[in-house]
């Protein structure tokens, strides 16, 4: 890419945040994309790429991003907290209250807090990451 530089990087960031803002999450995909080609260790790029991902139904992909910013962080709450909804929609609860009891361990928010204390399993709805 001729024109690619961290300035450019960053105004794509930001682009991506807005389009995330605006209900459009594959576009947002599509910019953080040549963010994190040109920055993988961008652990902010890499979890908006995931909450796009989430946002967009792409459940996968949305969780092995979300794990990969946790092999980096592991004490990111939100990283936690965004991987037990993307577990929770998947049709997993059970390895998604690890996640949400770890968010909460982390960081006492109140919606993390409630989410770690959920008894039942829900249809996915809630705070999204």
């Amino acid at each position: 890419m001729p024109d690619s530089n961290p300035e450019t990087h960053v105004i794509d960031y930001r682009a991506a945040e807005q389009l995330l803002a605006a209900r459009d999450p594959r576009g947002a995909v599509k910019l953080l994309d040549s963010v994190i080609a040109a920055h993988p260790e961008n652990t902010a790029a890499r979890l908006l790429r995931a909450r796009a991902f989430f946002a967009a139904a792409q459940l996968r992909p949305a969780e092995l991003e979300f794990e990969l910013v946790l092999e980096r962080e592991p004490d990111n709450a939100y990283a936690h907290f965004g991987l037990a909804r993307t577990l929770q929609r998947a049709g997993r609860p059970q390895h998604a209250r690890r996640h949400f009891r770890l968010a909460a361990a982390l960081d006492p928010k109140p919606e993390y807090l409630e989410a770690a204390r959920f008894d039942t399993p829900t249809d996915g709805d809630g705070p999204t990451p």
